[in-house]
């Protein structure tokens, strides 16, 4: 059945019994009440209702408090994700944990993320003027309300038991960070993008520990590691990189990557990728990430090294790896050139949205 945004989804956090407005929810209406003036009035007064379980009594009434907290908070920063923000809170909903607090950080849209966010009862939405992930990421963490905190890109999707497998993960004491498995989608793609993602699905990089690409969990213990997000755009690299190999978690369940549908949109992301890479690795030397503790150098020869010995096992793969180097330089050459012009906006692969 589909979700009617309109409604309440089970996997927000619920409302208090009463709210603003004074107005009694309907589930609490046939035992909280508000009280009638003498007769002659038309009106009810405003008051708080009361309930008959504690009106001779300063005990908290059982109905009231037996309202769960949220299991976690997931915060959301979207840049014109209109055309899919709609998907990833469907997303949630479809997960089936307890009440999850929702903030969605939208910044610089001119298109109708708000509107489309603001659809979905119980999601607290930022508006936020200026464009920048950085920003949103802080601003939305600022508004989160619990942990374990999960960051996930709106152009995310997750299977229905990935959320509870990161909330069980990393509702410990320890400093831990999880994601589940990632499964890239490419069957919309053009050869030379699928080449590119059967050598990439299979580096060291993605099939062990990864953290990132577009969703990852912090526990309370491993919030800590770092005060504000710094502005850049690998945030979750930085993230990783402050996490042991012990430390990071992989969960049940999988994320949907959806991989851009031709080389041009694939060299724009890799170019994204390259930037961050680059100036995290500057940032590292700079202590200019609040004084975190974490190895943000570059990792381009263990990279080569794994491409290489890939190749001698499965020389099947030689087609992709060749394509996957010249996408990699050239996404490279494009950040140097763009290295002059820094700019806040997001470039990302607009193929699939």
């Amino acid at each position: 059945m589909e979700h009617d945004p309109h409604q309440r989804p089970p996997w927000c956090a619920p409302r208090s019994p009463v709210n603003d407005n004074n107005v009694v929810p309907q589930r609490l209406s046939q035992v909280c009440r508000p009280r009638r003036v003498a007769a002659g009035h038309r009106r009810l007064r405003r008051l708080r209702p009361t309930c008959p379980c504690d009106r001779r009594s300063r005990g908290a009434c059982p109905v009231a408090s037996s309202t769960p907290e949220p299991a976690a908070s997931v915060v959301i920063p979207a840049y014109q994700e209109g055309r899919v923000i709609g998907r990833c809170l469907e997303g949630l909903a479809r997960a089936g944990t307890p009440p999850l607090d929702v903030v969605v950080a939208a910044n610089g849209c001119t298109d109708d993320t708000v509107v489309v966010a603001r659809r979905y009862a119980g999601v607290t939405v930022l508006d936020l003027s200026r464009p920048g992930k950085a920003g949103a990421l802080n601003a939305g963490d600022a508004a989160a309300r619990t942990f374990p905190r999960i960051f996930l890109d709106a152009d995310i999707t997750l299977s229905p038991d990935a959320l509870g497998g990161m909330i069980s993960a990393l509702s410990v004491s320890d400093a831990r960070v999880a994601a589940p498995h990632v499964r890239f989608r490419t069957e919309h793609c053009s050869w030379a993008v699928r080449a590119y993602y059967d050598v990439y699905r299979e580096l060291p990089y993605v099939r062990s520990g990864l953290v990132g690409l577009g969703v990852y969990g912090l526990s309370e213990a491993g919030r800590r590691r770092f005060s504000d997000f710094p502005a850049l755009e690998a945030d979750d690299l930085f993230v990783q990189r402050l996490f042991t190999a012990e430390e990071r978690v992989v969960t049940d369940g999988w994320f949907d990557v959806h991989a851009p549908r031709d080389l041009r949109n694939l060299v724009a992301v890799r170019t994204r990728v390259a930037r961050g890479n680059a100036a995290l690795a500057r940032a590292g030397d700079d202590d200019v990430v609040g004084g975190s503790a974490g190895d943000f150098s570059t990792s381009t020869t263990a990279t080569l090294r794994s491409l290489f010995l890939l190749v001698l096992r499965r020389p099947r793969l030689l087609p992709g790896a060749v394509v996957y180097v010249g996408v990699v330089l050239a996404g490279r050459r494009a950040a140097r050139a763009a290295a002059s012009t820094p700019s806040t906006a997001w470039d990302r692969d607009e193929s699939t949205r």
